[in-house]
């Protein structure tokens, strides 16, 4: 894996935007059949069994509380696994994902599972264009989103003006301390990487993902930025948000640092020793409050 270290011109990230995204849909494609044919993406679980929902949605099931008839968006979607979880608990459910290759395979899970989705290609910041402003009653965003866009800022305008007052957001997803360490280091907890956005991103030239996959990726290069908790917050409450809930866990749903995690009984990774030192994740909800 390398990892390329950002750089700090304004005029670089500028003209550097549109590579930035295009490698990123050239490298979300071809993950979204990869992701959909792993074990690890639970896909089967969700099909042969009409209960089954997905580990992050059952995470904060308590939380979320009660969808039942809700209009439902599910910001950047990927394959949908989350977003038949959500149709399942009775929600009228729209997936935005903007790789079309993520968005089939959306489709082929939902009809699958004999779940009614209705999946859309598109970028996130063009949600209100391709959707319609005060169109949900909740959006909703999964874990490892946010880490793809650039500007938290004008993602934080975007979920408010797809709410309808009194709208909800519900975001779980990784904690910007977790983003910020090397994950190569097995035996420390090493702070490498920007906790703060940053002009420019981070750059990945790594040809294996996350969970385990069938054959090595082509498209391997991939750029994120890190958003701090602060950022989000004050985003959204500039936007016109309130929040209603914030916690913060010591769990994720993945082998974030390989050599210093376990999996406990709910299928989530938590630190060996001193789980007290580090938020892995994070659970918010806001409403719109204007």
């Amino acid at each position: 894996m390398v990892r390329m270290e950002p750089v700090t011109s304004q005029g670089v990230w500028l003209e550097g935007i549109a590579r930035y995204r295009a490698e990123n849909l050239a490298n979300w494609s071809e993950r979204a059949g990869l992701h959909a044919r792993s074990d690890d993406y639970g896909t089967r679980a969700l099909i042969d069994d009409a209960a089954a929902l997905s580990d992050v949605v059952r995470f904060d099931l308590t939380r979320l509380g009660d969808i039942t008839g809700l209009r439902v968006l599910h910001l950047q979607c990927h394959i949908g696994t989350d977003t038949v979880s959500l149709a399942r608990l009775g929600a009228m459910v729209t997936g935005l994902d903007f790789s079309g290759a993520a968005v089939a395979e959306g489709r082929r899970l939902a009809e699958a599972c004999g779940v009614d989705v209705r999946f859309v290609e598109g970028d996130a910041y063009d949600a209100v264009r391709l959707l319609g402003a005060k169109s949900f009653d909740l959006v909703y965003t999964g874990i490892g989103a946010l880490c793809w866009l650039p500007r938290i800022d004008a993602w934080a305008s975007v979920v408010h003006d797809l709410l309808v007052p009194g709208g909800r957001l519900f975001i779980r997803e990784g904690h910007p301390m977790l983003w910020a360490l090397d994950e190569n280091v097995p035996d420390a907890l090493v702070v490498r990487y920007p906790y703060f956005e940053t002009p420019e991103p981070l750059s990945l030239d790594e040809a294996e993902s996350y969970v385990t996959i069938e054959r090595p990726l082509t498209a391997t290069m991939a750029h994120s930025w890190n958003h701090g908790l602060g950022e989000v917050v004050s985003s959204l409450l500039a936007s016109g948000m309130t929040i209603t809930s914030l916690a913060e866990h010591d769990s994720v749903p993945w082998n974030a640092l390989p050599g210093q995690m376990e999996k406990d009984e709910h299928d989530e990774w938590r630190l060996v020793a001193g789980r007290e030192r580090l938020p892995m994740t994070y659970t918010l909800t806001a409403t719109r409050s204007r």
